[in-house]
């Protein structure tokens, strides 16, 4: 499974961070990682400054940020089917690495930052350096396996690394490993949906059984259950499922699953349907 570096972790902001803090700290990692300002270590500058690039790419960019905060990486993934990649359409970035300095110029010098003193202070020691944070790079796994547990396994500079992720996992967890952490991205489901460690699903009825009552069959994560329909049950109604949502990750038992009953009202009758509601009608009156 191809892993990439979490692009707050790239920049080195949290994933709170305003407009503004984006932009400056993605300023500052450009200008330290500038081919040009690395003559001894080029590749590895070039390969720093296109991440930096398309981390900023995608944060600077409030739809597509929201995407990479619900689903990370596969929101830009082509194989994921959810669109492809970030920099369909747009360029990579302000920055680029195509300067050079052989003539006697300076990097960025058509660039405008507004403060001509970060550029000098950047360049010659202005007192940007930085504590360099701990690598994190992100892994997604679909609604299920966060919520039963599963094992991974993930590739870093070249080694391979198995992750186990507990049952219980929510998106934005964290594994710790001696030298990087892991972030979880968790993939909606077409159906559950989670709040903390509780579930919520909606299950369709007929009209007569939630006049007259009855059971309904409903699926949990695990298996199928049959719920007893109350007479007059009226459509909305919030059903509680007790210890059939989420295991709590450090264990002590599960949330409870909503089950919300969504009464069908048919849009067309038979002859003998429409009878039968007419006379109920009239029963009414």
């Amino acid at each position: 499974m191809a892993t990439k570096r979490d692009y707050y972790d790239i920049l080195g902001i949290s994933k709170t961070a305003s407009d503004k803090e984006i932009k400056s700290a993605y300023r500052k990692q450009a200008l330290k990682w500038h081919p040009d300002k690395n003559p001894d270590n080029k590749r590895e500058a070039e390969e720093k400054f296109k991440e930096i690039n398309e981390a900023y790419q995608v944060l600077s960019d409030n739809k597509k940020r929201q995407m990479y905060d619900q689903f990370g990486h596969a929101a830009f993934d082509p194989a994921s089917g959810m669109g492809g990649g970030p920099f369909r359409g747009s360029q990579a970035g302000p920055f680029t690495w195509t300067y050079t300095t052989s003539t006697g110029g300076i990097p960025f010098e058509d660039i405008d930052f507004g403060d001509p003193f970060d550029i000098f202070e950047s360049f010659f020691g202005g007192g940007f350096a930085r504590a360099r944070s701990r690598p994190r790079y992100s892994v997604s796994i679909d609604f299920l396996e966060a919520i039963k547990g599963a094992s991974k396994e993930i590739e870093v500079n070249g080694k391979k690394h198995k992750i186990k992720i507990p049952a219980g996992a929510s998106d934005g967890t964290r594994i710790r490993f001696d030298d990087f952490d892991v972030t979880i991205n968790v993939r909606p489901h077409e159906r559950f949906r989670r709040d903390g460690y509780d579930l919520y699903v909606d299950k369709k009825i007929p009209f007569s059984l939630a006049v007259l009552g009855g059971t309904a069959e409903v699926e949990t994560v695990d298996a199928e259950l049959k719920l007893k329909i109350r007479p007059g049950t009226q459509t909305h109604t919030l059903v509680r499922l007790r210890g059939e949502g989420v295991p709590h990750v450090r264990g002590g038992g599960k949330g409870d699953l909503y089950v919300r009953l969504i009464v069908e009202v048919p849009e067309k009758l038979t002859r003998e349907q429409r009878l039968a509601v007419e006379r109920l009608q009239a029963v009414e009156l």
